[in-house]
């Protein structure tokens, strides 16, 4: 699918709440046809595993999943797999090729925990879900989450590594669900007008820069790394999804150049770590500004520009 550049201005210069509104409601209607593969497999497991790159929205869907999966009658409880990253040991981390701390690994996740909770779940066991702090690299001594599931329940755990194959593996039965931003803008003929990972490195520089911690800078240094460990650890495991939503939103561009530029025009100018910045700046700055009052509090996007209605 390709969202024409031209289209896309016209509307968010003549129409924007229509416009927003009409992409949303495509978006849910992925969600919902999600909502019946999973319901259609608790039979075989009540485990959901969401995977997906970077900035694909795994946190939101999950979310959005568990809403309608209760409209359905069936009780949900959504997980982030980040809370799984282990306290990093320096002198043991695993490495990039330039010897930074390779955050992409599925070495960071506590695999042996993850696949305990999975047992336990799925034979009505309590479990205890650890809490990360991101802001300080670590994993809280005393935060916790108790969960256990009952009958018509569902737990969907979301992250990069839920296709590993030390989860898939060990649990076949489990539903394999994937998400990313499967759409292009296209301009003239030129159908990667905006690409789709471009879209996505939007959303993580802005939502990094709000709620992680992290600036423009030490996102824009990571991302050839994160795109290294996503063709090695979710894109080689592709194959095993049960179900794939595209993530994209037609207005995403539009809404996310304001919150983008101000970041990226404040790096200094004799670095690029992206290759392509120089000309994704100059193609935001052609988009037609859309202001986020458009945007409703429930919508994807808010998981990246903050003022939703869901906790993360």
């Amino acid at each position: 699918m390709t969202y024409l550049f031209d289209e896309i201005n016209r509307k968010v210069r003549d129409m924007p709440q229509a416009f927003v509104d009409e992409c949303d409601a495509e978006a849910q209607r992925r969600i919902e046809i999600a909502a019946e593969r999973i319901i259609a497999n608790l039979p075989q497991s009540p485990i959901v595993l969401l995977a997906g790159p970077s900035g694909s929205g795994k946190t939101t869907t999950a979310k959005k999943l568990e809403i309608e999966l209760e409209k359905r009658g069936i009780n949900t409880h959504s997980v982030s797999m980040d809370n799984y990253f282990v306290t990093l040991d320096p002198d043991t981390a695993p490495r990039t090729a330039k010897g930074d701390i390779d955050y992409e690994s599925p070495k960071c996740l506590d695999m042996e925990l993850l696949n305990e909770h999975f047992a336990k779940l799925s034979v009505g066991e309590e479990i205890r879900i650890p809490h990360f702090m991101f802001d300080r690299q670590k994993r809280s001594a005393s935060r916790f989450t108790n969960m256990r599931l009952r009958k018509n329940e569902i737990a969907i755990f979301e992250g990069i590594h839920a296709f590993n194959d030390a989860i898939t593996d060990a649990h076949p039965e489990a539903f394999n669900l994937y998400i990313s931003v499967n759409t292009r803008i296209q301009r003239d003929g030129d159908k990667a007008y905006f690409r789709r990972k471009w879209m996505r490195l939007l959303r993580r520089v802005v939502r990094d820069d709000k709620f992680r911690g992290s600036d423009a800078e030490f996102t824009l240094k990571m991302w050839s790394n994160v795109v290294d460990g996503e063709v090695k650890n979710i894109l080689s495991n592709i194959d095993k999804t049960d179900y794939a939503i595209d993530s994209s939103l037609a207005y995403e561009v539009s809404l996310m150049a304001p919150f983008a530029l101000p970041l990226f025009e404040a790096l200094p100018q004799d670095q690029t770590w992206v290759p392509q910045l120089p000309q994704i700046i100059e193609r935001l700055r052609e988009f037609e500004p859309l202001d986020e009052k458009y945007v409703r509090q429930e919508s994807l996007m808010r998981e990246f520009i903050g003022g939703g209605i869901y906790k993360y």
